[in-house]
Formats: C-alpha cells, sequence, structure tokens
C-alpha cells in the first residue's frame, strides 16, 4: 500500500531516496544555502550546535575525497559535497550530539530533496577521516562525522521499501506488536 502524506514535509520525506548518480549542473548558492540552514536549524541538547559544516565545490578536492571511499564514483561525480563534523570542544554529551549531528544531516538530505536536487549520506568514508581531515585542513577538535554528495539527479526512477510497522514497532512493551 502507498503511504502519502498530507503535508510538504510528510510528502518530502515519504519520496526522499538516496542519489547516487548526478548530473555535470552546479548547484547554485543560494540553494546550499537553503541546505545549510535547514542543517544547523535542527534541534540540539541545550542548542549547543556541536555541527560544524565544510562545503566542497572544487573538482581538484572532490578528487582528493574520492580516493578516500569504496564509493569514489559517487564522490567524484558529485558537484557538490558538504562534509559533516562535530566539534568536539563545544560537546557536552557525545550521543546527544551525534544524534544531533544525525538530524542536521536528514534535515540537509530533506532540503536538498525539497529543491529538487538528490543526496546522499556517505558514512563509509570514516574509515579515512584522517586522510579527509587532512585534505580538508581540519584541525584535531574536528571529528569526521559524514560527508553528503548532493546534486542535480540523473533521471531514473528511484524505489525503496520499508518494514511494516508490525516489525519495528511495539505497545507498550516489548514483544507485544504495534497494530496499524
Amino acid at each position: 500500500m502507498a503511504i502519502t502524506g498530507e503535508c510538504k514535509v510528510i510528502d518530502t520525506i515519504l519520496k526522499r531516496r538516496s542519489v547516487r548518480e548526478f548530473t555535470d549542473k552546479p548547484v547554485s548558492k543560494e540553494d546550499i544555502n537553503t541546505i545549510l540552514n535547514a542543517g544547523h536549524w535542527a534541534p540540539s541538547g541545550l542548542n549547543n550546535q556541536p555541527w560544524r559544516f565544510i562545503v566542497i565545490q572544487d573538482r581538484e578536492t572532490i578528487n582528493k575525497l574520492s580516493e578516500c571511499t569504496h564509493y569514489s564514483g559517487i564522490v567524484a561525480g558529485a558537484p557538490l559535497l558538504i562534509a559533516v563534523f562535530l566539534d568536539t570542544e563545544n560537546s557536552y554529551n557525545r550521543t546527544k550530539d551525534v544524534q544531533a549531528i544525525g538530524a542536521a544531516i536528514q534535515n540537509m538530505l530533506l532540503a536538498s530533496c525539497d529543491l529538487g536536487l538528490g543526496g546522499v549520506w556517505l558514512g563509509e568514508i570514516l574509515n579515512q577521516n584522517e586522510k579527509v581531515n587532512s585534505i580538508l585542513d581540519c584541525p584535531s577538535k574536528l571529528e569526521l562525522m559524514a560527508v553528503l554528495a548532493i546534486g542535480d539527479p540523473v533521471p531514473k526512477e528511484r524505489t525503496s521499501t520499508r518494514k511494516p510497522l508490525s516489525e519495528i514497532v511495539f505497545d507498550e512493551r516489548y514483544g507485544h506488536k504495534w497494530e496499524e
């Protein structure tokens, strides 16, 4: 059964898909600012806003970063990368701060989708975090959390499935299945 939302936010959540192939069209400064603003308006504990973002559009830098992941084609093919970091000097609770950064990343992906852009959250690149930090001249206080690849999506159908709520949600106590 197809699920549809009754408001724009729900519709955007339901239609967002990970996009791994992009056209050569650059992302406008206005769209980049919209995406960044969506990220920095995510909730964070004590409103500490522990995230730091680096916008990467330079082809040489993108190519260097593409060598830091098994997903080099995705990175090299994106006109825009946003590296997302935890500022450990502005962290008060690691778990809450990492969760806040996840919310910021999701906000940026939803904003990208709403703007007609595609994006994907790359985590495997964390295995080369020191190399990424070196390429981007990051101080040691910044801990890499993800890199987002964003751009104009190559047109194609993208589908996804989800488990039924009855498999992942429980009513009052674990083991009591939620009835939709």
